[in-house]
């Protein structure tokens, strides 16, 4: 039950690592200084709630190691993993093209978050329905940007249109692994810790579906989608991602500030 548990909080918490990472990289390069602000205060959101998945996870863990002195915290799970444990879907992993396709990913994104979280909010786990609700007003406030964002580029000037369009086209296949569930995940819905992906998966296709028409944009028709990400199979952008935010630990093993 307790590796359940610290791989279902690997799940929740691994996607926002990652997006708040792809975030980060953003910083002082964004369209305008408001917007900048706006993606780098988005990306402090994420890793405030990464925080409070893995110091979970960490006391989780910690139950399991009988090695005294092997301490488990945050940090090491953040930072000292292989690639292969970590469970993100691929959809976050995906670089920086543009302005239009950084938005498209994080609407995808958004629109699963909060309907997860509102899920979770009723979780039996205290800890996890803590995190979902300080975690929902940030969401909340991060859809309505994504999702002003599509509408303004899709429904805007030709370049802006097809630019957006394409980042639709493209990171599209990448979102049915976000509804995707997985054992682990049926089991926590079993037990009445997570959250049911099929009453999530209404929400965000719905949620999807009526963002992308005020936009004028076209809903692509894909069949099937990329997955792997959640198995720990990811794409070679995850292996870049992790040679800068493990750089630290790697280099100096057990560093503390």
């Amino acid at each position: 039950m307790k590796e359940q548990l610290y791989q279902y909080l690997l799940l929740l918490g691994d996607n926002a690592m990652i997006l708040g990472h792809r975030l980060s990289e953003l910083c002082g390069h964004g369209p305008s200084l408001e917007t900048d602000i706006a993606l780098t205060n988005m990306s402090l959101d994420l890793f405030g709630q990464v925080r409070n998945y893995f110091q979970y996870a960490a006391e989780v863990k910690g139950e399991m190691v009988l090695d005294a002195e092997k301490e488990i915290t945050e940090d090491s799970i953040a930072f000292t993993r292989y690639p292969h444990e970590y469970r993100n879907t691929l959809l976050v992993e995906q670089p920086n093209k543009d302005f239009a396709f950084v938005i498209a990913r994080q609407f995808f994104f958004d629109a699963y978050h909060l309907p997860l979280l509102e899920a979770l909010m009723n979780s039996k786990d205290e800890q996890i329905a803590a995190i979902a609700h300080k975690s929902i007003k940030e969401v909340k406030y991060h859809l309505r940007f994504s999702s002003e964002w599509v509408k303004r580029l899709g429904d805007g000037t030709d370049e802006s249109h097809s630019r957006m369009q394409a980042a639709v086209d493209y990171l599209y296949p990448y979102i049915g692994e976000l509804v995707q569930e997985t054992p682990i995940e049926k089991e926590m819905k079993e037990l009445g810790i997570g959250a049911d992906l099929s009453a999530v998966r209404s929400v965000f296709y719905e949620t999807v579906k009526t963002v992308l028409q005020e936009a004028t944009l076209n809903t692509p028709q894909f069949f099937g989608f990329h997955d792997g990400g959640k198995k720990g199979v990811h794409s070679e952008h995850h292996g870049h991602i992790l040679s800068t935010l493990q750089y630290m630990q790697r280099t100096y093993p057990n560093m503390k500030w």
